[in-house]
């Protein structure tokens, strides 16, 4: 399992939110970031491969591209993208960084 995953789920509906892009970044610089994986999540709504090898501690930048899964649903959203920035200290921990999302608010937590 990758040491970094996720889990939309789309709160208006009461659904897992399948679909959806999602690319991890790792800062490299003030302005500088560097792709360490992507994905789509799956029919329950997560992604489990999204990194594979070791991380780095570091800062961090989660992008989920929701105007694609609001634009399937044929339903207009306010945030056409979220992107949610961390930080790993400990790379030997698992990272689940949950996304709950609605056409007008999002809201995410270090999940288990």
């Amino acid at each position: 399992m990758s040491p970094i995953t996720t889990h939309v789920l789309d709160t208006a509906r009461g659904r897992p939110a399948a679909g959806v892009p999602a690319l991890l970044e790792l800062r490299a610089g003030p302005e500088a970031w560097t792709e360490r994986g992507r994905g789509t999540t799956d029919a329950d709504g997560r992604i489990k491969d999204l990194v594979t090898g070791p991380l780095a501690p570091g800062v961090y930048r989660l992008t989920f591209d929701t105007a694609v899964y609001f634009r399937s649903l044929k339903v207009e959203g306010f945030y056409p993208y979220v992107a949610i920035v961390f930080e790993i200290r400990d790379p030997n921990q698992h990272h689940h960084v949950p996304l709950l999302l609605s056409p007008f608010g999002y809201s995410t937590y270090r999940g288990s």
